[in-house]
């Protein structure tokens, strides 16, 4: 049962003023609900009101950035909120958002664009939208709460893999990217948030407060370009 680690692979990336030194070979990558729910014109945000342009101003970064990654044999995790079909996983204070009268579309209720049912595991709304089409070595995982650690295997895949430092990207960041990159910190991995391939749909000071408490509080803030950049210049 001996495990031969992999040899240290370190590339340096910059954090304003600070210099990052990870090693990509323990470490992997974490795109958050880069789905048709939250993403697609016709998914469930844009369904009731919200712009979901923010959202979709990741999809280019991450087609440049993914496949860099995959040859580097850098682990590929899409993290989407998929719930059961029954939704016997959620607790009614989940329930209750966005449909506070419990006659909207809320989660697990069909889109009227086209039937799929809202955060449903398996449904069009949780899957990945078209334009980042997931490799077959890719890892896909099912969240259900803002938090991916939360009653799911994400940790224990993260450690068989033999990680010790997370890249952060997807939306919203400051809700389930922000959420799943804190609980990553507290579970003691390093934790690197990708402003370029990270977004969200609310306000500008919410990215802004986020990106001031991952610098303060739980880690780095990189670039995904700079990370192309500094495996180009590793190779």
């Amino acid at each position: 049962m001996t495990r031969t680690p992999p040899p240290v692979r370190p590339i340096t990336l910059r954090d304003r003023d600070r210099s990052v030194t990870i090693d990509l070979s323990r470490t992997a990558i974490i795109v958050i609900d880069m789905q048709n729910d939250f993403c697609h014109p016709e998914g469930w945000l844009a369904h009731i009101g919200v712009d979901v342009g923010p959202a979709r101003e990741m999809i280019a970064p991450l087609q440049n950035l993914l496949p860099g990654l995959r040859k580097q044999d850098v682990p590929v995790i899409w993290l989407n909120w998929g719930n059961r079909p029954d939704r016997m996983n959620l607790p009614p204070s989940v329930l209750h958002v966005y449909d506070p009268d419990g006659r909207s579309t809320g989660i697990g209720k069909p889109l009227p664009s086209n039937g799929a049912h809202v955060l449903e595991e398996g449904s069009w709304a949780a899957a990945v939208v078209d334009e980042l089409k997931p490799e077959p070595n890719d890892i896909a995982v099912s969240k259900y709460r803002m938090s991916g650690f939360q009653d799911t295997e994400l940790d224990s895949i993260l450690r068989n893999l033999n990680v010790t430092t997370i890249l952060f990207a997807g939306v919203n960041a400051d809700q389930c990217v922000l959420c799943t990159l804190q609980d990553a910190n507290f579970l003691g991995y390093d934790v690197i948030m990708l402003e370029d391939c990270s977004g969200t749909t609310s306000p500008d000071y919410c990215m802004a407060a986020t990106l001031y408490n991952v610098r303060q509080c739980f880690g780095f803030v990189g670039d995904g370009k700079d990370i192309l950049n500094a495996i180009g210049d590793s190779a």
